[in-house]
C-alpha cells in the first residue's frame, strides 16, 4: 500500500559509461561509452513502438505457466536485515537486525568473517559508518550514538536529539576520521533565540558550531580543510546557495524556486561543489558549481525521459562515482572506466537486474533489486566484477515466524509502457500480467499511487505482485503530476486533481489497455491509498461504466479540506518552505477559494448519492494526514444513502497502517470484495486472529461484504 504524499527530489550524477538494467524490459543489459550529453538511447518512437512492446509484454508472460497461488503472507510479512553498509575501506560490513520490535546491530569483518552481534538492542533505523571507518553511528530518535567497531574504547551517547531544539542528523562528516554534522533549529514554541545552527560533533562529543544563521538552513558542503565551504538556506520560497566564506552582505549563487531544487552532493575539486538541480531544464541533473559561481550542466538521462535518482560517492574523496535512474527503467552508470568495467562483469553476472553500488576501498557491495524479487539481495564484489552474496540467509517474518521470500519464478513481470492521453500528452506507467493467462479475458485493477506527488517506480510492488498471482491484469499509472519525470510532467496537472485531468488520465490509460486487449471491460477495478485511494472513489463516483468496484487506502474523501489544512499548518514538503507555499507552486494553492470550490463541488463527499458501485475503505483512527472524522463522515453518509459500502478503521494506527494483521485484513477483504465483484479468485480462508481482528475493527459492512467474517474460516472452493 503507498500511503501519504511523498515527493522525492532525485540526487543526480555525471553520465560517462553506462549500464541499462530494464528488469523484465530488457532481456539483456547495455553497456555503453559516452559523453556529457550522450545520446545513446533513445525514447520509444510512436504508438506503434508502444504497442508492439505491450504484445511483447503480453507474449511473454502467456508463455509462462500459471502461478500456484503464493500466501498473502508473503507479500505482508517484514524483512529482518535492515541498512547493510560497507566501511568506507571495504572491509566491514554493519547492519540492522529487527525481530518482533526488537533491533540489533550486527558486524561482519570481511572477506570471510562471521556475523556478530555487536549492540543488543537499538532503536535507530540506520546505521552510518564514520569516515575512518572505526565508528558506526546509530541516529535514534533521542540521541546518536556511536559503536566502536575497531577494538578502541569509547562509545555510547554522542549527542541528544530531538528536544527543544528540535536537533537532527544531518550526514557523517566527510573530512574529519570521526565526526557527524547536526542540525539544530528553533524551537516551534518560540522564545528569543530564533537561530539556526550548523554543528559539528565528534565522536567524543565535543561540539563545535560551523555556522549559525537567522534563516533556516537546508544543507551544507565541507571543503577539504574541515571548513564550511558552501551553505544552502530557505529564504520565503527558495532554496538560496552560498558561498560560505563570502563578507556581509553575502551574494547569493544560486536561487531554486517555483519547484525547481538544488540538492548538496558535495565538495568539487578546485573549492567548487557538486549538486542535483533542474535550474536550466526540464530533468533534474548533476550540476558542476566551480568556486566563482559558474556552474556546468553536466548529464540528463540519456532517453529524455526520467529525473536522476541517486548518486553513489567515493567515500574518500567524494566524487561522484555511480549514478542510478528508476523512473521509467532501472539504469547504473559508472562514470569512470575501471569502474565501468568492474560494473559491466557483475551485469553480466545478474542480467535484467536495478543494482546499486557501495564502493570501499577494497570491495564493492552490490544492493540487487528486480520488479520479481521482493527486498534485497547483497553481493561483494571484487576488482574484477566477481560476485559473492552476503547474508543469503536474511529471512522476513510474520506473526513472529520466518516467512519464505516468494519464489521470483512465481511472480510476475512489471512492464513499463506509454500512452496518450486524450489531450495528446504522453503519459508513463506500469502494467503487470499474471502468468501464463489469457489476459484479454482477465479482470483489472487499476492500483493509482499516493502523493499525488509520488511515482510508481519500476521495483517490486507488493500489491501488484499479489493480485497479478490471483490473476488479475494490474494497471499502475504515473498520471500527469507525478514525480520523477521532468518539471513539466510535474506541473502539467495544473491543480486538476478533482474529476478533471488527473483522473482523465487514469482512465484514458485504463481504456488505452482494454483497447488494446489487456483485460476484460466488463471486470475493471479501481484501487489506491491516500490520494490513490481518493482516485478510487472518484472513479466509481463518476465512471461507474468503467470501475465496477473500489477499494480505499486512508482516503481523503474530501482532498480539497485536506488541502486547506496546510494553510499555517506548519508542514513542510521542502526543508524551511512552507507546505502552502509548495502546494501552491505545484498547482493546489490552499488559499485559492475557486480551486477550493471546485474541489469540493467534486468530491466524493459532495458526490455520494451519486455512488453506484461497491467500495471498502481503510482508515487509521491516529491518522495526521487524513483525519479519521471526514472518513468516518462519508462512510455515515453512505449508509444513510443505502450504499454498498464497508468501512474498516485500525484505531492505534496512523496513516501508514503499519499493523501487520491490519494489512493482512486489507488483502484479505480486498481479495474478498474483488472476488465477489469481478469474479477474481477466491482468498486463502483466515486464520482465528485474523477473523478476531475483523470483527474487531470492521465498522460497516456493504452488501458485497456480508457475512465476511463468518464465512472467513470456511474452506476456500476450488478455483
Amino acid at each position: 500500500m503507498d500511503f501519504g504524499i511523498s515527493i522525492r527530489w532525485p540526487a543526480a550524477a555525471m553520465l560517462a559509461w553506462g549500464l541499462l538494467a530494464a528488469g523484465a524490459a530488457s532481456a539483456a543489459p547495455t553497456v555503453a561509452a559516452a559523453g556529457p550529453r550522450a545520446e545513446t538511447a533513445k525514447p520509444l518512437a510512436g504508438a506503434s513502438r508502444d504497442i508492439d512492446a505491450l504484445r511483447a509484454a503480453v507474449a511473454s508472460g502467456r508463455a509462462r505457466p500459471v502461478a500456484p497461488r503464493v500466501p498473502r503472507a508473503a507479500f505482508i510479512a517484514q524483512a529482518q536485515v535492515q541498512s547493510v553498509t560497507l566501511s568506507p575501506d571495504g572491509r566491514s560490513l554493519a547492519w540492522i537486525h529487527e525481530r518482533n520490535g526488537r533491533r540489533t546491530v550486527w558486524l561482519q569483518s570481511l572477506p570471510d568473517g562471521q556475523p556478530r552481534l555487536a549492540l543488543p538492542r537499538t532503536q535507530a533505523s540506520q546505521v552510518a559508518w564514520s569516515h575512518d571507518s572505526r565508528w558506526l553511528f546509530l541516529p535514534e530518535p533521542r540521541q546518536l550514538a556511536a559503536l566502536a567497531v575497531a577494538g578502541q574504547r569509547g562509545g555510547g551517547e554522542v549527542a541528544a536529539l530531538g528536544g527543544l531544539t528540535r536537533r537532527q542528523f544531518l550526514a557523517v562528516d566527510p573530512v574529519q576520521p570521526a565526526a557527524v554534522l547536526l542540525l539544530e533549529r528553533p524551537a516551534l514554541s518560540g522564545g528569543t533565540d530564533r537561530r539556526w545552527r550548523l554543528l559539528r560533533v565528534s565522536v567524543d562529543g565535543k561540539a563545535s558550531v560551523l555556522h549559525e544563521d537567522a534563516q533556516p538552513i537546508v544543507n551544507a558542503a565541507i571543503g577539504d580543510d574541515g571548513r564550511l565551504a558552501w551553505l544552502l538556506v530557505a529564504q520565503g520560497e527558495a532554496h538560496v546557495l552560498y558561498r560560505a566564506a563570502d563578507a556581509a552582505p553575502r551574494e547569493p549563487v544560486l536561487r531554486c524556486e517555483q519547484a525547481r531544487r538544488c540538492g548538496l552532493l558535495g565538495r568539487a575539486a578546485g573549492g567548487g561543489l557538486w549538486l542535483v538541480g533542474n535550474l536550466d531544464s526540464d530533468r533534474t541533473a548533476l550540476v558542476r558549481v566551480a568556486a566563482d559561481g559558474r556552474r556546468q550542466r553536466v548529464h540528463e538521462d540519456p532517453r529524455g525521459e526520467a529525473d536522476v535518482f541517486d548518486v553513489t560517492l567515493d567515500p574518500v574523496d567524494g566524487r561522484p562515482r555511480l549514478v542510478g535512474y528508476r523512473s521509467t527503467l532501472a539504469q547504473l552508470f559508472a562514470l569512470e572506466p575501471p569502474d565501468a568495467e568492474r560494473l559491466a562483469a557483475i551485469a553480466r553476472q545478474r542480467p535484467g537486474r536495478s543494482l546499486e553500488i557501495t564502493p570501499g576501498q577494497a570491495r564493492w557491495l552490490v544492493h540487487e533489486r528486480a520488479d520479481t524479487l521482493r527486498g534485497e539481495r547483497w553481493w561483494l564484489a571484487d576488482e574484477k566484477g566477481a560476485l559473492r552474496e552476503v547474508l543469503a540467509d536474511a529471512a522476513f517474518v510474520f506473526e513472529g515466524r520466518p516467512q519464505a521470500r516468494p519464489d521470483e519464478a512465481l511472480m510476475a513481470h512489471k512492464w513499463p509502457m506509454r500512452w496518450r492521453a486524450s489531450d495528446g500528452r504522453l503519459l508513463h506507467g506500469f502494467v503487470t500480467l499474471p502468468t501464463g493467462a489469457d489476459v484479454a479475458k482477465a479482470p483489472m485493477v487499476v492500483s493509482v499511487h499516493g502523493g499525488p506527488f509520488s511515482l510508481v517506480r519500476p521495483d517490486f510492488s507488493n500489491d501488484a505482485q499479489l493480485l497479478a498471482n490471483r490473476g488479475y491484469v494490474v494497471f499502475q499509472p504515473n498520471f500527469r503530476g507525478s514525480t520523477g519525470l521532468g518539471r513539466e510532467y510535474l506541473l502539467a496537472s495544473q491543480g486538476d486533481f478533482g474529476n478533471g485531468r488527473v483522473q482523465q488520465d487514469i482512465v484514458d490509460g485504463t481504456r488505452w489497455l482494454l483497447a488494446n486487449g489487456i483485460g476484460d471491460a466488463e471486470r475493471v477495478g479501481i484501487t489506491g491509498a491516500s490520494f490513490g485511494g481518493y482516485s478510487a472513489l472518484l472513479g466509481v463516483t463518476f465512471q461507474p461504466e468503467l470501475f465496477k468496484v473500489a477499494v480505499a487506502g486512508v482516503p481523503p474523501a474530501d482532498f480539497g479540506f485536506v488541502v486547506r489544512e496546510y494553510l499555517g499548518s506548519g508542514h513542510e514538503m521542502f526543508p524551511g518552505i512552507p507546505m502552502a507555499a509548495s502546494m501552491r507552486h505545484l498547482g493546489l494553492d490552499p488559499a485559492d477559494e475557486a480551486l477550493a470550490r471546485r474541489l469540493v463541488a467534486q468530491s466524493p463527499t459532495a458526490n455520494a448519492a451519486a455512488l453506484q458501485r461497491p467500495v471498502l475503505i481503510l482508515a487509521g483512527g491516529q491518522d495526521e494526514r487524513v483525519p479519521i472524522r471526514g472518513i468516518t463522515h462519508y462512510a455515515a453518509l453512505l449508509r444513510t444513502l443505502g450504499k454498498d459500502a464497508s468501512l474498516f478503521v485500525d484505531d492505534q494506527a496512523d496513516h501508514g497502517i503499519a499493523d501487520e494483521r491490519s494489512r493482512e485484513a486489507y488483502y484479505f477483504l480486498m481479495e474478498t470484495l474483488l472476488h465477489r465483484t469481478l469474479g477474481g479468485a477466491e482468498p486463502e480462508p483466515a486464520s482465528a486472529a485474523l477473523r478476531t481482528h475483523l470483527q474487531r475493527h470492521l465498522r460497516l459492512t456493504g452488501a458485497s461484504l456480508e457475512g465476511v467474517v463468518q464465512r472467513a474460516s470456511l474452506t476456500m472452493s476450488p478455483p
